[in-house]
């Protein structure tokens, strides 16, 4: 299945029907007067969550949407028959743009949320409502009003509680796969990531939380290099960020210069994703020249006020010990949050 995260779209609520002119009829009823039925509604479009959504590729084979207009009013009195609503599914951490204002219109995130988009038109009122004592026989009635209609943007942030981030190669994929049922493509070039990976990642016993693995940053990401911005929103939503370090190769000095440029890029794409925890995660501690630059890099990151961590995904060393560790960060951070409503957890 493709991962498609932004998509454009056009949605039209129902036109309401039109009223009726019309006038009793029966025999042995003289002057019956007026009975022309109003019209119905027209159906209002709603999008709501959907867990078995996770891209939104479908948008991309239908790009129109149109609710059911309302049914025009008949004769006796009758009135038109309401435009069913048209609900339209979309995945968590859909936003809803305008198109044209670019006016953010909805940022579902939640199980089951359900918010009103367009609201449909009015049916029009039959001339049966017109009579009063001065006209008893109107010979008008009223058109049903247009429903609303945009033309929208869609964009998919995932939700993750942890989000990867590095330059290509550091290992992301790897530890995703160690950690969690996801299985990412992994090779030993750069970018064989070319699309976010969601893995439920289980602690403590029964416990979890949810890892995002993005396509490897580098430098000018921000500006559209490499992937680029297309994937550097989907660890926005993140609460606590792994910066894994590659130390396999480097000259003294590399894994701190390649650290700043990721942070970088991070301050320049939105410098609210600085304010987050950010563990520090030095990979492939399988080979030997990485093992022997572990402690110098740890203490000069430690320095720093970075935990860090060392780990072979590979072989396992060191990775259950990150996870436990996250897991109990996340709590930390919820319970703060939770004791203190208002705050960012």
């Amino acid at each position: 299945m493709r991962f498609v995260d932004s998509v454009k779209i056009f949605a039209k609520a129902g036109d309401g029907g039109r009223g009726c002119v019309s006038f009793r009829r029966e025999k042995f009823v003289p002057m019956g007067g007026p009975d022309g039925g109003d019209g119905g509604h027209g159906g209002d479009i709603y999008f709501e969550v959907d867990t078995n959504l996770s891209t939104l590729l479908d948008f991309r084979y239908k790009v129109h949407y149109k609710a059911e207009r309302g049914g025009h009013g008949m004769g006796k009195n009758m009135h038109g028959k309401s435009g069913e609503t048209l609900n339209i599914h979309v995945p968590p951490g859909t936003l809803i743009y305008d198109a044209d204002s670019e006016e953010l219109l909805a940022d579902l995130t939640e199980t089951g949320q359900r918010v009103l988009l367009l609201k449909g038109g009015m049916g029009g009122r039959g001339n049966a409502r017109f009579t009063t004592s001065t006209n008893r026989a109107p010979r008008h009635a009223q058109p049903g009003t247009e429903g609303e209609e945009r033309t929208l943007r869609l964009e998919l942030k995932l939700l993750a509680d942890v989000g990867l981030v590095g330059l290509p190669n550091a290992g992301k994929s790897t530890l995703i796969a160690a950690t969690s049922a996801a299985r990412p493509k992994i090779a030993d070039y750069p970018f064989t990531t070319l699309v976010p990976n969601l893995g439920v990642v289980r602690y403590g016993g029964y416990k979890t939380f949810v890892m995002a693995d993005i396509p490897g940053l580098i430098e000018g990401a921000s500006d559209g290099q490499g992937l680029g911005t297309r994937f550097l929103r989907h660890v926005e939503r993140t609460d606590l960020f792994l910066h894994l370090v590659d130390l396999s190769g480097m000259q003294p000095g590399d894994p701190l210069e390649n650290f700043r440029i990721i942070n970088r890029e991070l301050e320049h794409h939105n410098p609210e994703m600085m304010k987050k925890t950010q563990f520090v995660v030095l990979t492939k501690l399988d080979i030997t020249e990485v093992r022997e630059q572990v402690p110098q890099v740890r203490t000069y990151f430690e320095g720093l006020g970075y935990r860090v961590f060392a780990l072979s995904a590979v072989t396992g060393e060191g990775v259950q010990d990150l996870v436990e560790s996250i897991g109990r960060e996340l709590e930390s951070r919820r319970s703060t949050a939770a004791e203190n409503p208002g705050t960012e957890a």
